[in-house]
């Protein structure tokens, strides 16, 4: 065994020093790829100290740098509107050129599992990838990786970007492949989307360590991977990593591309000791954003929540985090990008969708950290310029961790970037509460955003809403809808003072508010009470519930969207 990884070591040594004194670039720069248009891109690469660098671009933009004393060189290369057929010479010691590139608009996609759901795993997959050919919609996906100190970049040697065809988009983020279809229809110009999805991953992992130190629960939590890694040695992990690696880079050396019938070959993990492991604070950003980074892009959309709402403490610490989150890719895209890619460029996120029981109690408390997640991210949204976030409470799954109605998600996420971004005149968001007052009996809730008029999703009274009085006591409310505003009264409550509206993980079989335009409104609440006491609160953790023998998810019926 050891002379097995002693062969794989000298093969992929000898790979490297061959390749070494040439100039070379990251996967990003490869045919088929697509830059944003009226700008200037980052292009970079590698090569020995000293070199010089032209790029040439087909449109007659010039660019030259010298490699720096540690062989790196970027140029920032002026892009004109968009198009597509065009092509990149890279000249040094060698020339690398690059075809079928497009210019037009790139969205940076990030998440956990659910941002990395498949298309080909969600409903109406087969119909919707049979009709997946649009050769200007350019799809870049990276296999998950991690590490513990920032790459240049990635060590996936098979990601590269690729038109959008039938098996390309099957095996696409599903929620990244709807938004980036939207647009491209809408817009009717080449669209890229760059996927970096990676499963089970905290907020804590896409960002640096240094910026979450005055993070008391990140800090915390840093302590006990150190705790748990004394009994591993990461020194034997590094060894065994390298050997590894060294295997997978022979394998694709010798042209194979795929781990069994379904996956492909993709560079290795390691997984113990937790101090080098997934979950450790900034090792996601290490691998997988800072290699992209500063690739020229419009915006991001991000779907990550799940692995930090465990608990209701932990989801009421979401907001600071993704605010946080929020700030630095924008701050230093911008500083890298040398100003070309703005310093409050737009960033969606996608709300928890429903998940667990059905909700039958008026409003849900500690036992439901999903929806203080929501609540986290729709304050976020209020306060963030240039933030929005897609509603997705009518979608989810009572069972499944990963529902597969992915579809709604990508496209509100299109409808936030057409309207917000793009100047297009579209309804991009379900009513958006705005304010209350009280009225005798009865809370009158204000709302915008309602488009051709608020409806319940089906025939029936709403029957979402809770109030409660002074007392804190929360009871079912008679819900009626008038123009742009919803009267709210229950019988058991003379004098109510607060409203809240689908407060509980999973509230989607229930009557929900729409507009005709088909988004719904999201969770919300009136009062500012806490929703969580340190002193008379015990934390309730969600667990999966048990999946029935032969269960298989079924999604419903919701408002069609018209868009």
């Amino acid at each position: 065994m050891k002379l097995i990884s002693r062969i794989h070591f000298l093969i992929a040594l000898f790979l490297t020093l061959q390749a070494q004194g040439k100039l070379k670039v990251p996967n990003l720069f490869c045919d088929h790829m697509i830059l944003q248009q009226n700008t200037k891109n980052a292009i970079w690469g590698f090569a020995e100290t000293g070199e010089r660098i032209t790029v040439e671009a087909s449109w007659g933009a010039r660019e030259t740098t010298i490699a720096d004393r540690h062989g790196n060189w970027k140029v920032m290369l002026p892009t004109p509107t968009a198009g597509s057929g065009q092509h990149l010479l890279l000249k040094g010691t060698n020339t690398i050129k690059i075809n079928n590139v497009a210019i037009g608009e790139v969205w940076l996609c990030m998440g956990q599992s659910n941002m990395g759901w498949a298309l080909g795993n969600t409903f109406g997959a087969e119909q919707e990838a049979a009709r997946a050919n649009f050769p200007n919609l350019r799809i870049f996906k990276s296999s998950r990786e991690h590490w513990h100190e920032p790459l240049v970049q990635s060590r996936d040697l098979l990601a590269k970007w690729q038109p959008c065809t039938p098996e390309v988009a099957s095996n696409t983020s599903a929620v990244s492949y709807y938004f980036g279809r939207k647009l491209h229809e809408e817009l009717e110009i080449p669209v890229g989307i760059i996927v970096q999805a990676y499963a089970g991953t905290p907020i804590e992992g896409w960002m640096p360590e240094d910026i979450q130190k005055s993070d008391p629960r990140t800090r915390a939590a840093m302590d006990n991977y150190k705790k748990l890694s004394r009994r591993f040695s990461k020194d034997d992990a590094l060894k065994k990593f390298e050997d590894e690696l060294a295997e997978y880079r022979t394998k694709i050396a010798a042209g194979q591309t795929m781990k069994n019938k379904v996956r492909q070959l993709a560079p290795p993990i390691i997984t113990k000791p937790a101090i080098l492991g997934h979950q450790y604070p900034s090792h996601i950003y290490n691998a997988m954003v800072h290699p992209v980074r500063p690739y020229g892009i419009q915006g991001a959309i991000w779907y990550q929540g799940e692995r930090n709402s465990k608990d209701v403490p932990q989801a009421l610490n979401y907001r600071r985090q993704l605010e946080q989150l929020i700030n630095f890719y924008r701050s230093s895209w911008h500083h890298q990008s040398e100003g070309h890619v703005a310093d409050d460029f737009p960033f969606y996120f996608t709300q928890l969708p429903s998940w667990n029981p059905p909700q039958v109690k008026p409003v849900e408390s500690v036992e439901s950290p999903w929806v203080v997640n929501r609540e986290m991210m729709r304050m976020v949204a209020s306060k963030v310029p240039r933030t929005a976030m897609a509603v997705t409470i009518d979608t989810g799954d009572s069972i499944a961790l990963h529902p597969k109605n992915k579809k709604p998600i990508g496209i509100r996420h299109a409808y936030l970037a057409l309207k917000d971004t793009y100047g297009k005149k579209i309804v991009a968001t379900g009513p958006r509460f705005v304010s209350h007052s009280v009225q005798g009996n009865r809370i009158i809730l204000e709302f915008d955003a309602i488009g051709s008029g608020m409806v319940s999703a089906r025939q029936g009274q709403l029957d979402t809403f809770a109030i409660a009085g002074k007392d804190r006591q929360w009871r079912w409310a008679k819900a009626e809808i008038r123009e742009n505003t919803v009267i709210l009264s229950a019988k058991e409550i003379k004098n109510p003072i607060a409203a809240r509206y689908a407060w509980a993980m999973n509230p989607s079989r229930r009557n929900l508010l729409y507009n005709k335009e088909g988004i719904p409104a999201s969770p919300f609440r009136t009062d500012n009470w806490p929703l969580f006491d340190e002193k008379t609160d015990a934390p309730i953790t969600v667990y999966k519930p048990e999946k029935p023998a032969g269960y298989q998810p079924v999604d419903w019926r919701r408002p069609t969207m018209t868009q």
